[in-house]
């Protein structure tokens, strides 16, 4: 799963920024608006859906979750209280937005785009697939490598009120628990021009929030399915890291160019074969062969790193603040504050020692 994920839009900067912007920029800022546009045109209140005579019992079902998953995000987790997902819009697609990663061909540097509002970030997001390709396609040419992502949802920082979709609303309880809670963490602490400390401490508020649910309304079996879940993820992030190392020493060798694309090419074919072994201890569990399967490359591994490398900081912090989520908010926005070198600096710090207590639990 990747939480994903997330485009942000706020439509009075995006006007402003129309005036200043140019050609390429208008045609993006526009789709922005159109995409954006259309999913509030799509949106119904969930009180109403609920009382449509033709609402599926399986929707009606998930929505009463996803309900009550918001009443606890903000009653138990501290998160904010506000009319976010308190409503329901079927996009007719099974993602919201097309996401556009890119890298050098010997880097794992993701290349960044810069917005007025949310700063700098390290993909572009699209509502229109063919623009998103296009891109794709462009950066290619270029000689970059490049990862298009099917993004399922996104937050617009409180803004406006986002609604749940069609793209995850049938998840089980613990993943929606978890993309629910990641969403709303944007909303309590974001800090502009830094996609990796906003994403992790997503994907930690995410994780310890759905383990929290799970254990005060979750049935043994839904507690079951989602350790199992979180545990796959973890061996998966670990097999994805090692490769990364492995191309991060390899890019920086006295190596030519020539040698390091083949090094490349035999350390991406090596990951492929790991992941073939890991699945045989998963029962043949095939949820991450279609990541696998295509765009293999500096793109797709840099978003992990991006989105992942520095949740053990955050979760360490967790425990450090005695598992209470108002003093964890304060201390993590107190490193928010810092300057970058120094909190990046503060969270490597408080990641190691659960890193090194995780690999040895994985292995």
């Amino acid at each position: 799963m990747w939480c994903i994920p997330k485009v942000l839009f706020i439509t009075i900067a995006l006007v402003l920024e129309l005036a200043l912007s140019s050609c390429a920029d208008l045609a993006y800022y526009q789709q922005a608006m159109v995409g954006q546009w259309e999913l509030w045109r799509v949106r119904r209140p969930v009180v109403k859906v609920l009382a449509d005579p033709t609402t599926s019992p399986k929707l009606r079902r998930q929505l009463k979750v996803a309900q009550a998953l918001r009443d606890f995000a903000s009653a138990e987790l501290g998160l904010p209280d506000n009319d976010t997902y308190r409503g329901y819009a079927d996009l007719q697609r099974p993602w919201v937005v097309k996401n556009v990663f890119a890298a050098p061909e010997l880097s794992l540097e993701p290349h960044q785009w810069c917005f007025l509002v949310v700063g700098c970030l390290s993909y572009r997001g699209y509502f229109d697939a063919d623009t998103a390709h296009r891109l794709a396609k462009e950066l290619r040419a270029a000689g970059d490598d490049v990862y298009v992502a099917n993004i399922t949802a996104y937050s617009t920082l409180g803004w406006f009120d986002d609604p749940l979709l069609n793209t995850f609303i049938d998840w089980p309880a613990g993943r929606l628990a978890e993309l629910l809670f990641h969403e709303l963490a944007h909303q309590r602490l974001y800090i502009t021009d830094d996609t990796a400390f906003n994403e992790a401490f997503a994907t930690a508020v995410g994780q310890l929030g759905a383990k929290h649910w799970l254990e005060k309304h979750g049935t043994a079996r839904e507690r079951a399915e989602y350790a199992v879940d979180l545990h796959r993820r973890k061996q998966f992030l670990q097999l994805t890291a090692e490769a990364r190392k492995e191309l991060a020493d390899l890019y920086v060798s006295s190596q030519n160019e020539p040698e390091k694309r083949e090094g490349k090419r035999h350390i991406l074919t090596e990951l492929r074969k790991h992941y073939q072994e890991l699945k045989q201890n998963w029962q043949g569990y095939d949820g991450y062969d279609s990541w696998f399967a295509q765009d293999l490359n500096n793109a797709k591994l840099a978003g992990i790193s991006t989105y992942h490398r520095q949740v053990p900081a955050f979760l360490a912090l967790f425990e450090r603040e005695g598992q209470d989520f108002a003093a964890f908010y304060q201390a993590a926005a107190a490193i928010g504050r810092l300057a970058p070198i120094e909190r990046e600096a503060r969270l490597q710090a408080l990641s190691k020692p659960l890193r090194e207590f995780t690999r040895e639990a994985i292995n």
